[in-house]
């Protein structure tokens, strides 16, 4: 069986930063899946559950209202890894493309007060699990990386064969 593209990322050279991980075509309909990498890989100790749950919420809350790119949106949701998310968007983009957009979002979590959108049990299947102090930690430390971007942390290694 063919690895999927993800697991052909040499994660031992990963740095933290944001990634074009694939391009996707359906008809006319290019589709980017970005790698939102929060950490270094299996160097960092990953985002724990109830901050990364949390990002995911307010994330997910933030992009879908944003006006400009709101309905490009495809998805928002953490890796398995707990070192970042995915960010599904409509259209052929570059890491270059969203890091304003990123960074406003990661801006609202650091100054979000109130009640975490979702949070209740009608809506949310684990609503218990959230912790908005981690997770403002959290976005504050990847946004001040976002705004420092260089080329390491907008372009994937060079691809090897893992």
């Amino acid at each position: 069986m063919e690895k999927i593209a993800s697991f052909t990322v040499d994660h031992l050279q990963l740095k933290p930063g944001v990634f074009v991980s694939r391009l996707d075509r359906f008809g006319d309909t290019v589709i980017t899946t970005f790698d939102l990498r929060f950490k270094k890989p299996n160097k960092e100790p990953v985002i724990d559950m109830p901050a990364l749950h949390t990002i995911e919420h307010l994330g997910a809350t933030f992009l879908r209202a944003d006006p400009i790119w709101g309905q490009r949106i495809i998805y928002f949701g953490p890796m398995g890894c707990r070192t970042g998310f995915y960010l599904i968007l409509e259209g052929m983009l570059v890491s270059e493309d969203i890091l304003s957009l990123l960074i406003a979002m990661l801006e609202w979590i650091q100054h979000f007060k109130g009640t975490i959108p979702g949070a209740s049990a009608a809506e949310c299947g684990n609503w218990r699990e959230h912790n908005l102090d981690m997770a403002r930690y959290e976005a504050e430390r990847y946004a001040a990386l976002l705004k420092a971007a260089t080329f390491e942390n907008l372009n994937y290694p060079a691809q090897q064969t893992v």
